[in-house]
């Protein structure tokens, strides 16, 4: 599983027919993934990225680009590995993003969220400072640096743009109707959330009693808790009728449900179809130009 292959908030990696009128459409369904913004979608393509935002004054504005490549191609099969890279691709995409559409506010820029970022560093810090690493509370120190992505999600347009991300990706790939849509997506980035959080629980308290301490024993642990939450991602996509594979996403259905998605409205699907609109032009052009190389 890559990081062109899930959707949702990038901050938890991450779906109405495009217009044909100026490009081809490809005889395969591209993978496609994104991350909702605070005004608006960015959606990620095998090779390309492309966003659209709704200003402030109410103008549809769009961009794309190309993806940095940091190995995600050459570790595709190397489990572990290409989660991690991929996700560094994703995250390397938000300041060209920013550069190409200065008007895109990024999820987590805002004071509020970025003030209840730092009251769950420091809570998660005082948790541990108040006893022994146990696996309940290391799983209360998860459990409290999640707080700031829900926090997020409750004040503006995030969620409702979620909503848009995965109504305008999963119509695409259904062939229907954006509007008719559903707001939650089974590859939603919501899905690592769980085995990230057990992952990184059992990861901090096993390196403590190995006697790993500091920053370096910690982002090691967060840098396998990816790792792991993404090759858990892949298999339940790959078993998705099993019965585990269905617990296991669970909860980020769940997630979705509750607080992660809104249903959005008019206005705001437009901006999700210039999103994949543009994201299937620009991929069916480097498909072209591969072509006639």
């Amino acid at each position: 599983m890559d990081g062109a292959r899930w959707t949702g908030l990038g901050l938890f990696p991450v779906h109405c027919p495009p217009s044909t009128e100026e490009f081809d459409e490809p005889k395969e369904k591209l993978r496609l993934g994104g991350m909702a913004l605070r005004n608006g979608l960015l959606v990620h393509g095998p090779t390309h990225w492309a966003a659209a935002v709704r200003t402030d004054g109410g103008e549809l504005k769009v961009a794309s680009g190309r993806k940095p490549d940091l190995g995600g191609r050459a570790s595709e099969r190397v489990p572990g590995l290409r989660g991690v890279a991929k996700l560094a691709e994703a995250f390397a995409v938000i300041p060209l993003v920013k550069i190409a559409l200065p008007e895109a506010k990024l999820p987590m820029q805002d004071v509020r969220t970025l003030g209840a970022m730092g009251v769950a560093a420091l809570g998660g810090q005082a948790l541990r400072r108040a006893g022994p690493r146990t696996l309940g509370r290391e799983a209360a120190v998860a459990l409290v640096s999640l707080t700031p992505a829900l926090f997020a999600l409750r004040g503006g347009d995030l969620a409702s743009y979620h909503g848009v991300e995965h109504k305008a990706i999963g119509a695409y790939e259904q062939d229907e109707e954006t509007a008719e849509a559903t707001k939650e997506h089974e590859r939603c980035g919501s899905n690592l959330v769980a085995p990230m959080m057990a992952t990184a629980t059992v990861g901090n308290v096993a390196a403590r009693r190995a006697g790993l301490r500091g920053p370096l024993a910690e982002g090691a642990v967060a840098l396998g808790s990816v790792a792991v939450a993404v090759e858990v991602f892949g298999w339940s996509e790959r078993h998705a009728e099993s019965g585990l594979a269905r617990a296991l996403r669970r909860p980020g259905y769940e997630i979705q449900r509750a607080v992660g998605t809104r249903e959005p409205s008019e206005e705001q699907l437009e901006v999700g179809r210039a999103a994949l609109e543009e994201i299937l032009r620009v991929e069916a052009v480097e498909a072209a130009e591969h072509a006639a190389a």
